[in-house]
């Protein structure tokens, strides 16, 4: 069990990464080596700077705010939600003075803001059982949302148990311990990490977060790179 443990948490973590950047790296040249289309892209009326509008459409989601508010909310709290547990991630490496600036629990939200990441989740996977999103579902929609759930779920999990239920065998510190330690390539875990009941929830994150990494590059989740620039071409 241990040898998994260990498998999971360093090699599978660096395999997951490479996999990651080089087949992210290998459908964007796919992408951008596609003809050009002689056509132009944009539809929405011309505005300056078009830079500028693009990354409103992009962020704020526009057109969704206006057809469909629910759907927009919860693409809103989710994607800020990604944020927040992004900057608590970075923050669990090292500590960073710009960081520091407002003071704040780290990891940020003491488990809501994964619980509002898990719900907005649960809110994307049951609507595609209404129509018409049902129709245009396929597999790999629903195997993508499961995927991130569980990812989210375990991640916060680890908090709420800490924060919720005074269950802190394994502290903040361990934590920062294992992640700067695989940042700077000298990786190693702290006993706790397969002494405490803490251990699993881990393990179970780590080993999603894994696979959600390596499907990233040959799933929709590629439009986080896209968006943008399509965007632009949108508004030409």
């Amino acid at each position: 069990m241990d040898t998994v443990i260990y498998f999971i948490l360093i090699p599978m973590v660096y395999i997951a990464f490479g996999v990651f950047i080089f087949g992210t790296i290998i459908r964007l040249i796919h992408i951008f080596r596609q003809p050009k289309n002689p056509s132009t892209l944009q539809i929405y009326p011309e505005k300056q700077p078009a830079w500028l509008w693009a990354i409103h459409d992009t962020f704020l989601f526009p057109t969704i705010r206006r057809h469909k508010p629910m759907l927009w909310v919860f693409l809103m709290v989710f994607h800020i939600s990604l944020v927040l547990l992004l900057i608590s991630h970075i923050e669990l490496i090292a500590d960073f003075p710009a960081l520091q600036a407002i003071p704040h629990e780290v990891p940020i939200g003491s488990g809501f803001v994964g619980l509002a990441a898990a719900i907005s989740v649960l809110y994307f996977f049951f609507r595609r059982f209404k129509s018409p999103v049902r129709e245009l579902s396929v597999p790999e929609d629903y195997l993508l949302l499961i995927l991130i759930f569980l990812t989210v779920l375990f991640g916060a999990e680890m908090d709420w148990a800490r924060t919720w239920y005074d269950y802190d065998e394994m502290s903040v510190g361990d934590y920062q311990q294992y992640l700067y330690g695989l940042v700077t390539f000298s990786p190693e875990l702290p006993d706790v990490v397969t002494q405490s009941g803490h251990s699993f929830m881990l393990v179970v994150h780590i080993f999603f977060a894994n696979v959600l990494l390596m499907v990233f590059p040959f799933t929709q989740m590629m439009h986080a790179f896209l968006s943008l620039p399509m965007n632009k071409l949108r508004r030409g």
